[in-house]
């Protein structure tokens, strides 16, 4: 923020003592507030806007003179609930967005939570904070899984650190929702915690019912992103819910939602926002707000509600519309220019008053943050033949992506090898640290991987999939070399792989290369039997108990609906 040495500069250029450094004039601009499109010029001295409106500045010298005739301006674009860990990191991410005019996250915090103590994770937040480019952030409850050691990780000391941050505005996502039914305690106290801290709290209420519904928000739940339909949005709605609405790589729901709601007649926009919610790289090959606003634009959403729902609507639902999401006085200088309201990609991008795009091409890089910060993927055991000696016959079996049921196999899992052509795999959760293991069986993955190692998960243990042992043990030796990453195996050789140097879950390339890499390792994968939509979220996902039906967790097999566990986990 300012402080009162600039506050008076800033003052000093109003009354004409002082010049701006960049003045935008014969500006077309969406006022956020009148909802309507103004003329002006709009003032600029740093990253702070001075003046919008109709006159211009009586002192000029040495200020930045850009005309905006024939733009569109819009404020930038504000993406509400971003998971910015999908193998791209916060701040690479944040790059290839800022270009595309979204210059504003509200990103999950799960990662550096469970990766790092909370004095690294705000090391590394303070950094980012020193981009052009706006982070806010939420505090997760719970780890959405089964830990072995969950109460010590998750507790309200740590909890209430991060609520007390003033770039944390948000308490959620709520995945382990059924437990504050349930009185636990520790969410209990961080939902009060977060509550009286001012903080919204967000939903994961998938296929939720009125009743759920009534009830989490009685427990102080103010919005939900998880809304598949457009009844799902009006009895949302209804309670009185902030709907966020997605279009992610395993739930692109926000065009046809917004394409009922229009037939609907309903006049609602005001109180939706969008999201893509955490989409893996290559959805991202064609926008990421703007992608958003372009399907609203699509669906027959009047433009400037379709440019609101993803700037002011954000902004003035999180109590940050004094500094974000309206192009006027005090606001951070942070404007997307247009050719037309109905193409919602920037041909310039102005960020916290530093130019990220001109003319289409960029200007600035983003490298301030020391990722050495987070501990290498070193692990220092080797895995042996032993280790893949003894499968249960029963497992997992995929419905799709992400949804999972349990099964029995008839299969003999004494052997080496699986027949390629059937759709069952060995499957083991390995400790980074090598203390335990997991074996089990999926079915559904694929027909014909061999052996394929990722240490890209949901807490960062190691997953092996494959047909052949031999095959996996060696991509698990493969993905060590690397330093973390996503290996496939065949006939002895990499077919593909994603380097994830950072931690071991992160990659350290820009969006652009990480794309590229993402959709060879897709590639390779639908080319050996993967039938569904995003492999990486079903390597995330397998841990993950706010799915049904079944999911391999660092207490064993689990089943999610019967919370118990089919069998333990074994220590090696």
């Amino acid at each position: 923020m300012w402080n009162q040495k600039e506050i008076f500069e800033q003052i000093e250029i109003i009354d004409g003592k002082k010049s701006p450094t960049l003045v935008i004039q014969n500006a077309t601009y969406l006022h956020s507030i009148f909802k309507k499109w103004m003329t002006g010029h709009i003032w600029i001295a740093g990253d702070r806007i001075i003046y919008a409106g109709p006159k211009m500045p009586v002192q000029l010298e040495g200020a930045e003179i850009v005309d905006a005739a024939g733009k569109r301006i819009v404020p930038g674009y504000i993406e509400p609930h971003v998971h910015p860990f999908q193998l791209y990191n916060p701040e690479t991410f944040a790059q290839y967005a800022g270009r595309l005019g979204t210059t504003t996250f509200l990103a999950d915090n799960l990662t550096f939570y469970m990766m790092l103590g909370n004095e690294k994770a705000f090391k590394i937040m303070d950094q980012l904070n020193d981009l052009p480019f706006a982070f806010y952030w939420w505090v997760r409850f719970d780890s959405q899984t089964v830990l072995q050691h969950e109460k010590e990780l998750f507790n309200i000391k740590d909890i209430q650190e991060w609520i007390a941050r003033k770039d944390v505005l948000m308490g959620g996502e709520l995945t382990g929702w059924p437990r504050l039914l349930n009185g636990d305690r520790t969410m209990l106290d961080a939902m009060e915690a977060a509550k009286q801290a001012g903080k919204k709290i967000e939903g994961h209420f998938p296929g939720a019912s009125d009743r759920t519904l009534a009830r989490m928000k009685l427990l102080g739940t103010d919005g939900d992103h998880e809304a598949m339909t457009a009844e799902e949005v009006e009895r949302r709605l209804l309670q009185g819910y902030a709907v966020t609405l997605r279009h992610s790589s395993i739930r692109p729901d926000l065009p046809v939602i917004l394409r009922d709601i229009v037939e609907s007649k309903w006049d609602v926009f005001d109180h939706l926002m969008m999201t893509t919610d955490g989409s893996t790289p290559s959805f991202h090959l064609d926008g990421v707000m703007d992608k958003c606003i372009q399907a609203a634009l699509d669906a027959g959403v009047p433009p400037i509600d379709a440019y609101l729902m993803a700037s002011y609507n954000v902004a003035r639902y999180y109590g940050i519309d004094n500094i974000q999401g309206v192009i006027a006085t005090g606001r951070y200088a942070t404007l997307n220019f247009l050719d037309s309201d109905m193409n919602p990609v920037p041909t310039d991008v102005l960020s916290k008053g530093v130019w990220l795009l001109r003319d289409g091409q960029p200007t600035v890089s983003f490298d301030k943050v020391d990722w050495s910060i987070i501990p290498d993927f070193k692990p220092s055991f080797e895995l042996t033949e032993h280790d893949l000696s003894d499968f249960p016959q029963v497992g997992i079996e995929m419905v799709n992506d992400v949804i999972t049921k349990p099964y029995e196999s008839n299969l003999d899992t004494k052997g080496d090898t699986l027949a390629a052509g059937q759709d069952e795999s060995f499957l083991m959760l390995l400790d980074r640290q090598g203390a335990w293991r997991v074996n089990t069986l999926i079915k559904g993955f694929a027909t014909h991987v061999q052996g394929m190692a990722s240490s890209y998960s949901n807490t960062g243990d190691i997953i092996l999939i494959g047909k052949d042992k031999k095959a996996m043990l060696q991509a698990f030796t493969e993905m060590k070399k690397l330093g973390g990453g996503m290996v496939l195996i065949e006939d002895g050789q990499v077919v593909a792989s994603v380097p994830l140097p950072i931690g071991g879950g992160l990659s350290a390339e820009n969006v652009e290369v990480l794309i590229r890499q993402e959709k060879e390792l897709k590639d390779a994968l639908a080319e050996r039997g993967y039938g569904f939509g995003d492999a990486v979220y079903t390597f995330l996902f397998l841990q993950s108990t706010h799915l049904p039906y079944v999911r391999v967790t660092q207490n064993g097999l689990y089943n999610v609906l019967k919370n118990k566990v089919i069998f333990p986990v074994d220590g090696r």
